[in-house]
């Protein structure tokens, strides 16, 4: 379910419009190397990172993530949606 609401959150946000562009991979590395990848839902005109969820409630570990997602891309800005029971947001800044 979390992609049926990333999809349709995608056009909503290119509808107003904005530029936005899915599953984008942020490097992430160690001594100047390379170690791993992950992959943000979406990113907002490169300065909101917008992480979602359907899960029925939102866990310190997806604020987490959500935070390292905001350190390896170098954006200060990120949403966490969560599609669960209600809508439930929050906003990071780093």
């Amino acid at each position: 379910m979390e992609k049926v609401y990333k999809n349709a959150l995608l056009i909503e946000l290119e509808n107003l419009p904005f530029e936005c562009k899915a599953e984008v991979p942020i490097q992430v590395f160690y001594q100047n190397r390379l170690v791993g990848e992950f992959f943000a839902d979406i990113i907002v005109e490169d300065k909101v990172v917008v992480e979602s969820k359907a899960v029925s409630k939102i866990d310190p570990i997806h604020e987490v993530q959500l935070v390292n997602y905001l350190k390896a891309s170098g954006i200060e800005v990120g949403l966490l949606i969560n599609f669960g029971k209600s809508v439930e947001g929050k906003r990071k800044i780093f």
